[in-house]
């Protein structure tokens, strides 16, 4: 790190009223969960390519996981999705975690990819495949209660593909009927984070299409469901930072799923196609915490933060050291936004000054200020480098092709 280019640094904040100490103490608490699958092989409709080294099982990933966050200091939870992480003793698996330094995170269930779910899986208008989707749910609930998780992220890929299909409120019925069986099973301490998609794999209509059916269905189960928003999950021209506000506002942001997208649900690395879109985003989420309103301070302390995204083509463990880091620089941008300043120029109509007060923050090259903290952590400067000239990703390739995929 260059001493002389972090003093600048920190002159420029101060003088722009920036307390660069805040600034620090808040990046060196950011969090952000990755998910197990994203080390393992996954694919698009057309094809899974297949990779050397990548893990076999679920006690695999969680090693490939742990040089994540020993590199970068921001990963220490992984999330778990059943049955891809199915194992006989959960017990084992949460042991093998935290002898790694790591938690296990949200579970996710899997209500997409038996053949019974062809039709839906809790909106399904035969009760028996009804009943069997409810008992994995609660089967995920008992799994949390032994791998020590707090939260549930549910995606569900219900939905139609033509007028009459199906019986679109009956389904809406079904929908709350099963998620209120799981909510009453939950342990107080958990959450159930309820994530929408606009479409696909249903054309038609998505029995959780947006984020108010979500958040609808959120406030008549319960204080313990909240949103989960996904940022591939919308179409196109959605103000995604708008619905982070309206949530954070209704005390009902649970968390993300960060990835990017230059289409629709692309799962790419997020921040690779739109940076601006993420800064924008935690700009609400800091926004949300420096409010009056506690309640709302609280909704933003608990937001959790986690990646989902699908790395076709990638090497697994760059990709999710790119996406953590890629979130840490956005989040450490957003930081640096004076909101008084920004404040003080909307309430006098200045519509350019207030704008040129939020994308100042945004121009500003926050390397020095990354070095700088993850120096004070004993961190590498640069995580990917360190990554890359280190052995490990050899190491792994005597796992071959073939290991843990969709």
């Amino acid at each position: 790190m260059s001493d002389k280019a972090y003093r600048l640094f920190e002159e420029q904040q101060q003088a722009r009223g920036i307390h660069i100490d805040d600034v620090k103490a808040k990046l060196k608490a950011l969090k952000i969960e990755t998910p197990s699958w994203g080390y393992g092989d996954s694919g698009t409709r057309f094809k899974v390519f297949q990779k050397e080294g990548v893990p076999r099982n679920p006690f695999e990933k969680f090693e490939d996981a742990a040089q994540v966050h020993n590199l970068t200091g921001l990963a220490p939870s992984v999330a778990i999705h059943i049955p891809w992480d199915k194992v006989d003793d959960y017990s084992k698996l949460r042991s093998h975690a935290e002898g790694l330094g790591l938690a296990i995170g949200a579970v996710n269930p899997n209500l997409f990819q038996d053949e019974d779910y062809m039709l839906g899986s809790v909106t399904n208008s035969d009760a028996a495949i009804r009943r069997k989707a409810t008992d994995h749910l609660l089967e995920c609930v008992d799994i949390a209660k032994e791998t020590g998780s707090r939260d549930f992220s549910l995606w569900f890929a219900d939905g139609t593909n033509y007028p009459g299909q199906g019986h679109i409120r009956k389904r809406k019925g079904w929908m709350q009927e099963a998620l209120t069986e799981m909510y009453n099973a939950m342990s107080p301490h958990m959450r159930m984070l309820i994530e929408y998609k606009c479409f696909e794999p249903a054309f038609y209509h998505t029995d959780l299409a947006d984020w108010g059916m979500a958040y609808n269905l959120a406030q008549k189960l319960g204080p313990q469901a909240e949103v989960l928003v996904d940022t591939g999950h919308h179409l196109p021209g959605a103000n995604i930072e708008h619905i982070v506000a309206y949530l954070i506002d209704e005390k009902r942001l649970g968390g993300f799923h960060f990835n990017s997208r230059k289409y629709a649900d692309d799962d790419l690395i997020v921040g690779s196609v739109n940076p601006y879109e993420l800064f924008l985003i935690f700009y609400q989420i800091l926004s949300g915490a420096n409010d009056a309103d506690a309640a709302i301070r609280s909704n933003v302390e608990n937001i959790a933060y986690l990646i989902d995204q699908s790395h076709n083509i990638e090497q697994k463990i760059p990709a999710m050291l790119r996406s953590v880091l890629n979130v840490q620089t956005q989040f450490a941008k957003a930081l640096l936004i004076n909101h008084d300043e920004v404040n003080e120029a909307a309430e006098r109509n200045d519509v350019l000054g207030a704008e040129d007060a939020v994308r100042r923050a945004f121009e500003f090259d926050v390397t020095p200020l990354l070095h700088a903290i993850r120096e004070e952590q004993g961190l590498p400067l640069d995580p990917m480098k360190a990554y890359l000239s280190s052995s490990y990703g050899k190491d792994i390739l005597v796992r071959g092709k073939g290991g843990a995929s969709w």
